[in-house]
């Protein structure tokens, strides 16, 4: 990859919001996002407690990867289109980076946070997350910055919003990086997640409630996605 600095390129981290072309811009809404994401990383270095650490990297992993869904879905799409030299080098690095921190949350997922290893595999996690951060910051969304007008920002803001806010909550490192494959799969993966979810924060892992009740407790989630679904529509 080239060096942003020696095409000229101006990174939105050093840019104000109106020349990242106003709060609703994909430059904006992605480095709001990626300040957002530091700050919670740098909170896992505030606290030593196992369970607090097990909870901050749950949240960064569901930040971390709604954030980089709605890039392969939204974002590198657009920036793909609309650059002339069709050049997807950039995208497909940060891609294969995307892959790699699925398979770490993936692991963590599973993992206990007083183990050892434990550590060393969330930090590898947040620094690939923070090194895709200033690919995008310093080079990607300065090139998009280039070919496209304020409108088409905030389009592709909105888009990418949107589908930041319907994404899958949990690490998938087998599913494609690219559309059509992600996209197609992303739906019934992120009803599927939700529910999940919903079954953690009512029955804690490990919990004998959890044991006796999770049959049930899938059922009534699944039942109140069904519903709400309907009502939407």
């Amino acid at each position: 990859m080239t060096n942003p600095r020696q095409n000229g390129l101006r990174s939105v981290a050093d840019q104000s919001e109106d020349e990242r072309g106003g709060p609703g811009s994909i430059l904006s809404r992605q480095s709001r996002d990626h300040a957002e994401l530091d700050e919670l990383m740098s909170s896992y270095d505030a606290t030593s407690d196992p369970g607090e650490r097990g909870r901050i990297v749950a949240e960064v992993g569901e930040r971390a990867l709604r954030h980089a869904f709605a890039e392969e879905t939204v974002l590198f799409p657009a920036y793909r289109r609309l650059l002339a030299d069709g050049d997807d080098e950039l995208t497909r690095h940060i891609e294969g980076d995307h892959q790699t921190v699925n398979e770490a949350l993936e692991a963590l997922q599973r993992a206990d946070p007083a183990s050892a290893d434990y550590d060393a595999t969330v930090r590898h996690a947040f620094e690939v997350i923070r090194h895709d951060a200033h690919d995008e910051e310093d080079d990607l969304l300065p090139r998009l910055q280039q070919v496209a007008g304020v409108h088409e920002l905030r389009a592709i803001g909105a888009a990418w919003e949107l589908q930041r806010r319907t994404s899958p909550t949990r690490p998938h490192p087998r599913i494609p990086r690219e559309p059509p494959g992600n996209v197609l799969t992303g739906i019934p993966l992120a009803v599927s997640d939700r529910v999940k979810d919903g079954v953690d924060h009512l029955l804690p892992v490990g919990s004998t409630r959890r044991r006796l009740a999770a049959p049930v407790v899938v059922v009534a989630v699944v039942a109140v996605l069904v519903i709400g679904g309907r009502r939407r529509s």
